[in-house]
């Protein structure tokens, strides 16, 4: 394999950057139960991918303050201690939670309440999308390539009624959280 390109190595130091800032959540992802020591919690593995980790890089103080405010839920519901799996789905969940979540609203919001309402539409449209996108992978993993994914979602997208042209463009957005992926099909 030949030297990464400088896309792919801005998107492996924004991975890094991300995970380097949840590690920063360590002291308050440690298990109440005192087992494993910082150590260990530094070393906990998240269970995200370098998608996800990218995906989120400009918004890890919202994954921050949403695992923050999860975990002191939780600690005040009375559970006796915050295990590694349980952990590990919260940081999980945040994480889906802000990929999810439509970007934040322009700094300068248009007067003209049209635009606004049509921007929200769009919201609407693009978070609906990306749930349907989840759907398509969970049928057709990521690691298949579009022609591959075709082939299996054809039945599904007829099921739902859905053109397999949108099925893919959403199952792209889906894996990407991009959404040009969706430009001329759904959008």
């Amino acid at each position: 394999m030949g030297p990464l390109g400088s896309s792919q190595q801005s998107r492996c130091i924004g991975a890094e950057q991300t995970h380097r800032h949840l590690g920063g959540l360590v002291p308050l992802l440690q298990p109440v139960d005192g087992s494993p020591g910082p150590a260990a919690a530094a070393a906990l593995d998240y269970g995200l991918s370098q998608r996800a980790l990218i995906a989120v890089s400009g918004r890890t103080d919202d994954v921050a303050e949403l695992i923050t405010r999860r975990l002191a839920t939780l600690a005040h519901s009375g559970l006796q201690a915050l295990d590694e799996p349980t952990v590990r789905a919260v940081v999980r969940q945040a994480v889906r939670d802000v990929r999810t979540a439509p970007p934040p609203p322009p700094a300068d919001p248009s007067a003209d309440p049209a635009l606004a309402a049509l921007r929200a539409v769009a919201d609407d449209l693009a978070a609906s999308t990306h749930a349907i996108g989840e759907l398509m992978l969970e049928v057709a993993p990521a690691y298949l390539s579009d022609a591959d994914a075709a082939d299996v979602l054809a039945l599904l997208c007829e099921e739902i009624s859905e053109p397999l042209e949108h099925g893919l463009a959403a199952r792209r957005y889906a894996m990407s959280g991009d959404r040009r992926a969706l430009h001329g099909t759904v959008l």
